[in-house]
C-alpha cells in the first residue's frame, strides 16, 4: 500500500493544522515474471495469470539498459521481445476464454437471438484482434451495451496499462533509444510509458533527509523523485482522483472515480452518507488556498451547495449533509 503523493494535501494541511494527515492509497503488487508458454501453464503459468485478472491495471516493467553484469534471462537486452513474449502469453489466455464464450453463444446467435447475436459480434471482433496480435484494449465498443459485453469478460489484455521503462542513471532524465522505440510500439494501443531508473529510486530511498534528496535529484536532471510519477501514474491509469475533507482533527484525501457524484463521493467516507444524501458544501481547491480558511472562503461567497447530480471536481474540497 503506497500514499500518493500530493502537494495539495501538504497546503491543505498547513492551513488547516489538523491533528492529522491521511493521504489517499493505491496497493501496488508485485507479481513474479512470467516466462514463454505461461498460457500453457509454464513457469508459475495459471498462477501468474490469475494474479494479473485480481488487479485494476498492469504496470509492466521493462529492462532498458545494458549492463553486462545483470544477465538477462533471455541473454541480450530488448525490451520490445520482452514486451511482446508477456503480450503474446495473455492474447493467448484471452483467445482460450473467447473460445469458450463463442462455443456457448454461437448456437443461439445464429437462431436469432438478438442478446446473443450482439454479443457473438463483439467477441468475433475482439477475436479477430487477438488473432493478428493486437491486444483487447485497441478494441473501441460502439456504445454502453458493447462496453458491459467487453467488462464481463474480464480479459488480460484489456486492462489499462503503463510501461515502465527501467533505465540506467544517464538515462533518468531523458529516456533512450530502447524507450523511443517502446513510446512508437505503444502509441497505437493506448498505453503510457514512464521513465524510471530503479537503481536511483533505491538510492534515493536510503537518503535520510529532504535536502540530500533533492540536492541529488538536482544533480541528476530531475524534480521529484520518479515513484512519485509512477504512483501518480497508476492513480490517473485507473481513473481515479481525489476530494478532500478538512476540518481540526484530520486533513484528508479521498479516492473517487472520474465522474463520481457528489452522493457517490459521500458514500466512500461511509455508506449512510451516500444513503440519506442531502446536500454538499462544496469549495474549490484554488479558492480555499487563496482565501486561506473555510470561514474566509465563506466570507466572499466561494463556498457552493450542490445537490446529488453535482460531479465532483478532482481538488474539490467537501462537506456533506445527510440524513438517515
Amino acid at each position: 500500500m503506497v500514499n500518493v503523493p500530493d502537494p495539495r494535501l501538504e497546503k491543505l494541511a498547513e492551513l488547516v493544522k489538523p491533528q492529522r494527515v491521511v493521504p489517499a492509497t493505491v496497493e501496488i503488487v508485485d507479481i513474479a515474471g512470467l516466462v514463454k508458454g505461461a498460457s500453457k501453464g509454464e513457469g508459475l503459468g495459471n498462477q501468474f495469470l490469475g494474479n494479473i485478472r485480481e488487479t485494476h491495471a498492469i504496470l509492466h516493467v521493462l529492462r532498458c539498459f545494458d549492463d553486462p553484469n545483470i544477465i538477462h534471462v533471455d541473454g541480450s537486452v530488448n525490451p520490445i521481445r520482452d514486451k511482446e513474449v508477456i503480450d503474446t502469453e495473455l492474447q493467448l489466455k484471452d483467445l482460450e476464454t473467447l473460445e469458450k464464450r463463442i462455443s456457448k453463444i454461437e448456437k443461439a446467435a445464429k437462431t436469432g437471438d438478438k442478446t446473443a447475436a450482439k454479443e457473438f459480434h463483439v467477441l468475433s471482433q475482439i477475436r479477430q484482434l487477438l488473432h493478428e496480435g493486437k491486444n483487447a484494449r485497441v478494441f473501441v465498443p460502439a456504445n454502453e451495451d458493447e462496453q458491459e459485453i467487453v467488462k464481463s469478460l474480464q480479459l488480460l489484455t484489456s486492462k489499462p496499462v503503463l510501461y515502465v521503462c527501467n533505465v540506467d542513471e544517464s538515462a533518468a532524465a531523458n529516456g533512450n533509444h530502447w524507450v523511443d522505440a517502446i513510446r512508437e510500439i505503444t502509441q497505437k494501443e493506448n498505453a503510457g510509458v514512464l521513465v524510471l531508473a530503479a537503481k536511483i529510486e533505491s538510492e534515493i530511498a536510503e537518503l535520510e533527509t529532504y535536502e540530500e534528496r533533492k540536492l541529488f535529484l538536482e544533480e541528476l536532471g530531475l524534480e521529484e523523485p520518479g515513484v512519485n510519477r509512477l504512483i501518480r501514474a497508476a492513480y490517473d491509469l485507473l481513473d481515479l482522483q481525489t476530494f478532500f475533507t478538512a476540518g481540526e482533527k484530520e486533513v484528508r484525501a479521498w479516492t473517487i472515480k472520474k465522474g463520481d457524484t457528489a452522493p457517490k463521493a459521500a458514500g466512500v467516507i461511509h455508506s449512510d452518507f451516500e444513503k440519506g444524501f442531502i446536500r454538499a458544501e462544496v469549495i474549490a481547491y484554488e479558492d480555499y488556498i487563496h482565501y486561506g480558511s473555510e470561514a474566509a472562503v465563506r466570507e466572499a461567497g466561494k463556498l457552493r451547495i450542490e445537490g446529488k447530480e453535482y460531479v465532483v471536481k478532482d481538488g474539490d474540497i467537501m462537506h456533506f449533509r445527510f440524513n438517515v
